[in-house]
């Protein structure tokens, strides 16, 4: 078993899992997945265990996602293609594991909380943040999409703000996160640390049917109301406004009229990402607002392995990640060059997109 994930059960019913890569800021691996999803079906039927936490060691963050380093081997043979595409089909089992799990779910969103950490924790009953949180979806940054369910959840967010951080990549801290409907308390780190000591030292297995009720009970305890306000309340008249429009083109255009420091930095943020990556991102959530959270992870899976033959990802990752110049040369590198046919192509259960 992996010592990148750690697992333990108290005696009072408090069951733990702790991603264990703090140099990596606990990016998942394929091993550490595996291992959650294996332990969160036992844990669904053990009596013992009353409710679950989720956290990261380490003071840098949650999750900063998947390895992606590991991903990038993917184009060099059919076999780590394969292992690639196995990556993501059991990333999204085990992340609708939690949404589907029947005991509380604790995720403690301390730090760097992005991709796939976003992904594992989104379904949790109880999602907290703290004043070090940095949540983000940052897949548009290295020429893929947001994944792990994301066309579900930001289409869960206020007005038009899904559209935004998705193809802006936004970094938000925890007024935002809380705002976007991507948690649901806020504690400072020292309360939090006081929270998930309490958590440990109750007797949870004689809580009976109220364990959820007294675990609400504990959180409001512990609660409070971030200091300072967040960005996005105050710029969502023009969030709103700017990204209803069905085209990349015309949410630049849009951007483009209104003379503010928010529209300029809008612009550069979507002008540095991926064309085709901007165009199937859109679709990608425009489509799933009228899908089950099932059927977005579904399309996600093809969306992924259709990306994993895509030049542009890998020029994506080559450029931050490998050798990290940030001077990424896409074959599509303009919105115009992406045309609808093979936008449309990214959403086929095929090989078409390679050779496109």
């Amino acid at each position: 078993m992996t010592q990148d994930v750690l697992f333990s059960v108290g005696e009072h019913g408090l069951a733990t899992i702790t991603l264990n890569r703090p140099k990596a800021i606990n990016s998942l691996t394929h091993e550490m997945i595996a291992a959650i999803g294996q332990r969160l079906q036992e844990w669904a039927s053990d009596e013992q265990v009353r409710l679950v936490v989720v956290k990261g060691e380490g003071s840098k963050g949650l999750c900063a996602g998947g390895d992606i380093k590991a991903l990038y081997e993917a184009n060099t043979s059919a076999e780590a293609m394969e292992k690639a595409v196995r990556f993501f089909a059991d990333e999204y089992q085990v992340d609708q594991l939690i949404y589907e799990f029947a005991k509380p779910v604790v995720a403690v969103l301390d730090g760097v909380v992005m991709g796939g950490g976003v992904g594992l924790t989104y379904g949790a009953s109880h999602r907290i943040v703290t004043e070090r949180t940095k949540w983000s979806m940052p897949e548009m940054n290295i020429g893929f999409f947001p994944d792990v369910g994301a066309a579900y959840f930001l289409n869960q967010a206020p007005g038009q703000i899904g559209k935004y951080l998705a193809l802006t990549a936004a970094i938000i801290q925890a007024p935002d996160v809380l705002y976007s409907q991507a948690a649901d308390a806020y504690m400072a780190s020292e309360r939090l640390e006081s929270f998930l000591l309490a958590l440990e030292q109750k007797d949870w297995s004689a809580a009976g049917d109220g364990t959820e009720a007294e675990l609400n009970r504990l959180v409001a305890t512990y609660a409070e109301n971030p200091a300072g306000a967040g960005r996005l309340a105050g710029v969502r008249e023009q969030i709103d406004r700017h990204f209803a429009f069905a085209t990349l083109e015309e949410i630049v255009a849009s951007l483009a009229a209104e003379e503010s420091e928010f529209a300029r930095e809008t612009i550069e943020a979507l002008l540095s990402k991926s064309p085709s990556s901007l165009k199937v991102t859109l679709k990608q959530l425009i489509d799933g607002k009228n899908k089950t959270r099932e059927e977005c992870f579904a399309t996600d899976l093809v969306l992924a392995q259709n990306f994993m033959r895509h030049p542009d990802f890998f020029e994506g990752v080559r450029s931050v990640l490998i050798d990290k110049d940030r001077s990424p040369r896409y074959a599509y590198r303009t919105l115009a060059d992406v045309s609808p046919e093979l936008v449309e192509r990214f959403f086929q259960a095929s090989d078409s997109v390679a050779s496109s």
